[in-house]
């Protein structure tokens, strides 16, 4: 009889047999092609990989001064495969001037894959960063005591001038996100993180290089291998040039001192930013190498934001210096005529019962004059009319061909400057105002923004930008900061014109309008200038004390410079707007201030105003 329980034995056997065989071909195809653990444990063995980093390109102002450059400093690296358990931790941490616990939890740090995305054993892990060259020299004494750890030389920023903090940015070491978004960066790595470092970053980095070291059964260095061929050689970042006038910027900084506001000033023909103050502001060399992190803790807990870049993050209303958008706007779609004297103006705008108010002058006024006394009766009655004409179809379709004027003058959207963290504005339309105004609107529940009130908001560089519109009569560049980037052409965002709406008779009105208000109306100082220069005030209303905003350039017809000033409280547009604006003015046009004016700039950079403790 057949014993079929020995037959199934037999393939029970044969079955094990065979599936052993598999699982010892699948682990032998992982260790071999899938699996580079060994490679790297061969290479690691065989090689040292020796990343060489590139020097950081430096940045000049528009005149060839130096502002930002390198100096060398030293970073520990480690090699966890690599890193002996018999290590003398206590004499290492003497070496770098450190303790038990920060040892500790630096290596953990390495080893944590969520803050470190990056480790591997076998490649080279940042340990301490930016050593001096004093602490860097007692390490390296003892270095051939600590196997498994490197040196490698780097550089850090630093900065000639402490100045300009908002535009030029500063470095960091790479976030786990930056790794993530580019394979460029590995831990322990710098980037830009703000200003032209952060929009730049690219351009200034380089390219990385890599030596590759031969290394014994020991462990120890043998020299290049096959006399380096397989090296590659950094290749060092790109240099800018910036459209910053350095003289200018600390005059504009001198002059903010005890203040919070901006001072922007920008090239009309060019577009290039010759100025950008944002204050409170901060020495830039607070935020170099190991003391970075503390600095800017410091500086963020600060209630009055100097961290902030107020040039293009600050978010005001532009007071009267919008005033000359309206004029354009009204003239243009023939809501008014230059030379027209119907609109009142009693000590204000009063019609059915609303009054805003205005200082006493001559009523009614055409365009010129309503511009250069500032005139608030006369651009109310002016936007009443629009919003009414039945030209259009309605409430809605007239505020919608409003703000079509205004977002082609630079308002309501990002201009684009090359500089992170720039904010738009406000400009309201129709639907705006149909979803948030409940019972229906008409032009006098909006008459506030035809004088750079209620709904509407500006940044001080939109502002300037304004004043180079009007300066060109009609078109502008989008404002930049970086006037050159070394071996490249300016990009294309940067050279472009910009045409408004308006037309160039309503243009050359308003720009009459700004120069009767220099030689006799609320710019009256700009008058002691030796050059026809233009300006409109503005006193934007706040909570508070009024801000104080001016809006002008020069010379009237070969503009050299458009400049807005922006002071928070600081009252009239003509206390503190005008007199800045016009030391800006000089000091770019004649390349020094007068004595006289030099007084004046000490008056004003020991003029503070009080702002209390409030959070701003």
């Amino acid at each position: 009889m057949k014993d079929y329980s020995l037959d199934n034995r037999k393939y029970v056997i044969g079955g094990v047999a065979t599936l052993i065989v598999v699982i010892y071909i699948i682990r032998l195809f992982t260790l071999q092609i899938t699996s580079d653990d060994y490679k790297k444990s061969a290479d690691s063995n065989a090689f040292l990989k020796k990343i060489e980093y590139p020097s950081r390109g430096v940045i000049s102002d528009r005149n060839g001064k130096l502002l930002v450059y390198n100096q060398p400093a030293y970073d520990i690296m480690v090699v966890m495969n690599e890193a002996k358990d018999h290590l003398d931790t206590l004499e290492f941490c003497a070496a770098l001037n450190i303790d038990r616990k920060e040892f500790d939890q630096r290596m953990a740090t390495i080893k944590d894959r969520n803050k470190n995305p990056g480790y591997s054993r076998f490649t080279q892990q940042m340990f301490m960063s930016q050593l001096s060259d004093k602490d860097f020299s007692v390490f390296q004494e003892r270095m051939f005591r600590f196997p498994g750890f490197y040196v490698q030389r780097r550089s850090i920023r630093q900065y000639q001038y402490p100045v300009a903090a908002h535009v030029l940015g500063d470095i960091a070491e790479v976030s786990k996100g930056d790794i993530e978004n580019d394979d460029y960066y590995q831990p322990g790595d710098y980037i830009g993180k703000l200003g032209v470092e952060r929009s730049y970053e690219k351009q200034l980095r380089g390219v990385k290089g890599m030596q590759i070291l031969l290394r014994d059964a020991h462990g120890r260095v043998q020299g290049r291998y096959q006399n380096g061929k397989f090296d590659r050689r950094p290749v060092a970042g790109k240099n800018l040039t910036l459209s910053i006038d350095l003289e200018l910027q600390r005059l504009g900084e001198r002059l903010m001192e005890g203040k919070i506001g901006s001072i922007v000033a920008i090239e009309p023909k060019t577009g290039e930013v010759l100025c950008m103050v944002s204050s409170p502001s901060y020495d830039p060399r607070m935020m170099v190498g190991r003391q970075r992190s503390a600095s800017h803790k410091l500086l963020s807990q600060n209630g009055l934001k100097p961290l902030l870049n107020r040039s293009i993050m600050g978010q005001y209303p532009p007071g009267s210096t919008f005033k000359t958008t309206q004029g354009l706007t009204f003239m243009t779609e023939g809501i008014i005529h230059p030379t027209q004297t119907a609109y009142p103006c009693g000590h204000g705008f009063n019609f059915k019962g609303l009054h805003v108010g205005c200082h006493g002058h001559a009523s009614p006024l055409p365009l010129v004059p309503a511009l250069s006394t500032s005139c608030n009766g006369y651009f109310c009655w002016g936007l009443y009319y629009m919003i009414g004409n039945k030209k259009y179809g309605g409430s809605r379709n007239a505020m919608n061909r409003w703000r079509d004027y205004m977002v082609s003058m630079g308002f309501g959207y990002r201009l684009g400057i090359d500089l992170p963290g720039e904010k738009r504005g406000m400009i309201p339309n129709g639907d705006y105002y149909s979803e948030h105004i409940r019972g229906g609107w008409n032009g006098l529940t909006v008459i506030s923004i035809s004088i750079g009130q209620g709904e509407v908001n500006a940044t001080p560089l939109q502002i300037a930008n304004l004043g180079a519109t009007i300066a060109n009569r009609g078109w502008f560049i989008t404002p930049h900061v970086v006037k050159h980037v070394q071996g490249e052409k300016l990009d294309s965002t940067f050279i472009e014109h910009h045409r408004t709406l308006a037309s160039r008779e309503s243009y050359d009105y308003v720009v009459a309008g700004m120069r009767a208000s220099a030689t006799g109306g609320t710019c009256h100082e700009l008058s002691r200038l030796p050059f026809a220069a233009c300006g409109k005030t503005g006193t934007a209303q706040n909570k508070g004390h009024d801000h104080s905003v001016f809006m002008g350039f020069a010379p009237m017809d070969d503009p050299k410079i458009a400049v807005a000033v922006y002071v928070e409280n600081g009252g009239w547009g003509a206390t503190y707007g005008v007199p800045l604006g016009s030391l800006i003015m000089e000091q770019y046009i004649n390349g020094k201030l007068s004595e006289a004016s030099q007084k004046r700039a000490t008056e004003f950079q020991n003029r503070h105003i009080s702002y209390g403790s409030t959070s701003r």
